[in-house]
């Protein structure tokens, strides 16, 4: 099954992340930048998780994290040799949700119940102590 998300869904999401990562938003912490993005990515990433979009969320990740390094930059001033970038590794240990592989098809995003236990739930429904034999009282 092919299945992404679409480019204006795609750009919706863009420029959520733009917004967030803004120059009004330099007076905060990182940890508070990403825990605004955190719930944005993560409702974004469930929804189209199932299907084939790995390579949308590799270009999502890695806008991410180039809009968090901006942010970073736009932040620090004139001070270009004191500050260092973060990486994508340090802004993920921060607690910045990675898409990249949480991609499941269709068949692995909801979990099977297998038909055992359906027939075990039915055949014991209304009876109390076991299973009544027939013919008997």
């Amino acid at each position: 099954m092919q299945r992404w998300s679409s480019p204006k869904a795609t750009k919706k999401l863009r420029e959520r992340v733009r917004e967030l990562t803004s120059k009004r938003q330099s007076g905060k912490d990182v940890k508070q930048i990403i825990a605004e993005l955190t719930p944005v990515l993560r409702g974004w990433g469930n929804y189209f998780r199932t299907g084939n979009a790995d390579r949308e969320f590799n270009k999502m990740d890695s806008f991410v994290v180039k809009s968090l390094r901006r942010w970073q930059f736009r932040r620090g001033g004139q001070r270009l040799t004191k500050r260092h970038p973060f990486t994508s590794d340090q802004l993920h240990g921060m607690g910045l949700p990675r898409l990249q592989g949480t991609v499941r098809y269709p068949a692995q995003a909801t979990p099977r119940r297998s038909s055992l236990s359906r027939m075990r739930e039915n055949r014991t429904y209304g009876l109390k102590g076991g299973y009544m034999e027939t013919g008997q009282r």
